[in-house]
């Protein structure tokens, strides 16, 4: 009989495992599928889709009756705002990015009664609103600005005189819409004289030979309620020359001057000053008007009183509104000799229409010499008050 020698049986073993080992490997080396245990074969990778930004307007598609005074605003998620356009009809309306450019606020008030169209885009997001403000209750306007007729040249006195169609509430609003652009600047301040009416003055005179810009930015700005500007409004003001006339009463003499230059020595006469409504008012005074002839009646009488007169006056040019004028009267026997005037100053005629045919609204006539001071709100007397009270007649504390 033949014995497998013990020693012998494990080979046989071995190569059967060995074998099964081999066909295992063939096996998964075939196949298409492997293992994450296997750091030869890359993992698979699935990369999210970036979600487009999201575009806030307000006010919303469709608004309607929005309140001018409110803002369009412009809000992105998820991105950076890339262009933004505001218009109605022609006009671009101007805003302001942050600093990141997530957000855009419009920049000037929205007119009233009118239609906007709003076009933002972020990324792949394009985003409109169309809306359509409110027609206020009541429109703001200016209807005049005074002094400020066409051509006209105007002395470095001048004021500006803006009176509005509504009594205005809300004046630090208003005031602030008012901008006043001088070539040669200068201080100045606004000052409310009642609900309609905003005058400017200067701290010093204009410089002399330079164009003033005022504007109204008022469209849209909210005066009151219900109350909104409509309009706005802009014009040039020429200021002339330095004109400055000194009149003394005791000597009864008026220098002018012209851009510091002596131009006409006047012998004249003031007010009797009898009473105080005969006695010419001493002060800063500015041309206001001038007519020739001018019809003077005396105040507070009827024909037939002590006192009464109706007279034509030639030359005569407005310098307060308590009835006195620089004018021409042929009385040379008074005229540097006595004041017999009931309150004006009458000069001889060939120069009372110098003055006349030279003067711009806005002269400076400064009178010394009597014991009634001219009010500051007796006509353009505004010189009369100091400038610091006149800031606080401003609703922005004198910063115009």
């Amino acid at each position: 009989m033949n014995v497998t020698p013990i020693w012998r049986r494990p080979a046989a073993a071995t190569v059967a495992l060995l074998a099964a080992a081999a066909l295992t490997t063939s096996c998964s080396n075939g196949g298409t599928t492997t293992t994450a245990a296997d750091p030869g074969v890359p993992e698979t990778t699935t990369t999210p889709t970036p979600q487009a930004p999201t575009v806030t307007i307000t006010p919303a598609e469709g608004s309607e009756k929005v309140n001018p005074d409110k803002k369009i605003v412009i809000a992105a998620a998820g991105g950076a705002l890339e262009d933004v356009a505001v218009t109605t009809g022609d006009e671009q309306i101007e805003g302001r990015f942050n600093a990141d450019k997530t957000r855009w606020v419009s920049k000037t008030p929205l007119k009233p009664s009118t239609g906007y169209t709003v076009t933002a885009k972020a990324g792949a997001t394009t985003a409109t609103s169309a809306f359509t403000t409110a027609k206020p209750q009541r429109a703001l306007q200016i209807i005049d600005v005074t002094p400020n007729a066409k051509g006209e040249t105007l002395g470095v006195g001048a004021p500006i005189i803006v009176t509005f169609n509504q009594p205005v509430a809300n004046k630090a609003t208003i005031e602030r819409a008012l901008e006043v652009d001088a070539e040669k600047p200068v201080e100045g301040a606004w000052r409310w004289v009642d609900d309609t009416k905003a005058i400017y003055r200067t701290a010093k005179y204009w410089p002399a030979h330079q164009k003033v810009t005022f504007n109204a930015h008022i469209t849209g700005i909210k005066g009151d309620k219900g109350l909104y500007g409509t309009k706005d409004y802009t014009t040039t003001l020429k200021i002339g020359a330095k004109q400055i006339s000194k009149v003394d009463t005791r000597t009864k003499r008026m220098y002018v001057y012209q851009d510091g230059k002596r131009v006409q020595t006047m012998r004249i006469s003031a007010g009797m000053a009898t009473t105080r409504e005969y006695t010419t008012t001493s002060g800063v005074h500015l041309t206001m008007e001038r007519g020739n002839p001018v019809r003077m009646i005396s105040p507070g009488r009827k024909k037939g009183d002590p006192g009464y007169y109706d007279v034509m006056i030639d030359h005569a040019v407005r310098i307060s509104n308590s009835g006195e004028y620089v004018h021409a009267k042929n009385n040379v026997w008074a005229q540097g000799v006595r004041n017999v005037s009931h309150g004006c100053i009458n000069a001889r005629p060939d120069q009372a229409k110098w003055f006349y045919d030279n003067v711009q609204r806005g002269d400076v006539v400064e009178v010394v010499g009597t014991d009634r001071e001219l009010e500051w709100n007796n006509g353009w007397g505004y010189w009369q008050m100091p400038f610091k009270e006149w800031k606080k007649g401003s609703a922005l504390n004198g910063k115009a």
